[in-house]
């Protein structure tokens, strides 16, 4: 028996003690009694079985809220429902089109870490870790232990003095002094070295290429010391004032 059928044959089942049988003459009820007598016979379990659960009536009442807002909003828009269709559509190649511009959003460091860790190793064990990371297409991972590695040489070479606690960039900076030819490119080397490790960018096989060009084009880099800067400065002083 279903819930309907259910409720329309069970309430005059119901309140036939009340009526009388059908061969006998109708019984007037007054009206309280008789609603009474309805509300207890509904109420038993029997005509609820089917009724849907609670995940259920909270999921139509949601349902039934969006299709009012997109009725409201297909009402409110220029062509109704096509209309929005066509809207939405807009906004979607919209937001599409300036990802695919712009890119991921590029986070800015929320601090300048350092290079190296706790662990000292020598440039040579940087690059077999650079090479070995882009062996496996782990370009973020090679490229971090190839601008290690440029640091690391350097400072082998004497060129830097030894400092755990340096960035990236400031090895860009005082590098720069005694490799200028160089100063744009360790730059970068320093700032795709951030951008991958603090700024949530990818790095690729051509940024990659980039730093370990730089790697052997300083190892072949003759540098300028103080000392010999102090010289061709005071040479040159001296040639123009004869």
């Amino acid at each position: 028996m279903s819930p309907t059928g259910g409720v329309l044959t069970a309430v005059p089942t119901a309140l036939l003690s009340l009526t009388g049988s059908g061969d006998q003459p109708p019984v007037t009820i007054p009206r309280d009694p008789a609603r009474e007598a309805a509300r207890r016979e509904l109420s038993k379990r029997m005509y609820h079985e089917n009724d849907p659960g609670l995940f259920q009536r909270a999921l139509n009442a949601v349902l039934d809220w969006v299709d009012r807002l997109l009725s409201a909003a297909a009402s409110a828009t220029p062509g109704g429902a096509l209309g929005l269709v066509v809207v939405v559509l807009a906004v979607v190649a919209v937001l599409g089109a300036l990802w695919w511009r712009l890119g991921t959003p590029r986070r800015q460091p929320v601090s300048a870490a350092t290079l190296f860790d706790d662990h000292l190793r020598s440039a040579a064990e940087h690059r077999a870790a650079a090479e070995a990371h882009a062996a496996q297409g782990h370009w973020n991972q090679a490229l971090q232990e190839r601008v290690r590695a440029v640091v690391r040489a350097l400072e082998e070479r004497a060129l830097l003095d030894v400092r755990p606690g340096r960035t990236a960039d400031e090895a860009a900076a005082e590098a720069g002094r005694v490799l200028p030819a160089h100063t744009d490119r360790l730059r970068a080397a320093a700032l795709e070295f951030d951008d991958v490790t603090y700024g949530g960018r990818r790095a690729t096989q051509a940024s990659y290429d980039r730093i370990a060009d730089l790697d052997r084009d300083l190892g072949r880099a003759k540098p300028i010391l103080a000392a010999s800067a102090h010289s061709t400065a005071h040479n040159t002083r001296q040639g123009a004032a004869e």
